[in-house]
């Protein structure tokens, strides 16, 4: 019986551990299979919703790193790691994925939720 007990507490921190990918195409460690990120569609251009996020990423905490070649940012905000990517759907309509993850690896899609909302209230 604590052979099995011990077998299955091993095989429960194994799965609560591991890695995830960031919205830069990198890989962090943290728990993986937990929703973290959250995607919208805008009628609106690349550049457009670009600007937007990064002044809402700036407006709530400190932006850490800004590509502009595949449209993604990086951001610090309240001891969270905050990344979104901006991509074109088709013209005219763009779609943005927020990430958001704790310091201990664990997903917060309520900020992710919350700076996604702000987002678009900078779009109107």
């Amino acid at each position: 019986m604590k052979l099995l007990t011990a077998i299955s507490l091993g095989i429960a921190l194994l799965a609560a551990s591991g890695c995830y990918s960031t919205q830069e195409g990198r890989s962090k460690f943290g728990v993986p299979l937990s929703k973290d990120t959250i995607e919208s569609r805008y009628e609106r251009p690349v550049e457009q919703v670009f600007a937007a996020a990064k002044d809402t990423l700036a407006f709530n905490g400190t932006l850490t790193g800004e590509n502009t070649i595949a449209k993604t940012l990086a951001a610090s905000i309240d001891n969270r790691t905050v990344w979104v990517k901006v991509d074109e759907v088709e013209p005219h309509v763009s779609r943005i994925f927020v990430q958001v993850r704790k310091s201990g690896g664990g997903a917060d899609i309520y900020l992710a939720s919350e700076l996604d909302k702000q987002i678009a209230l900078r779009l109107k």
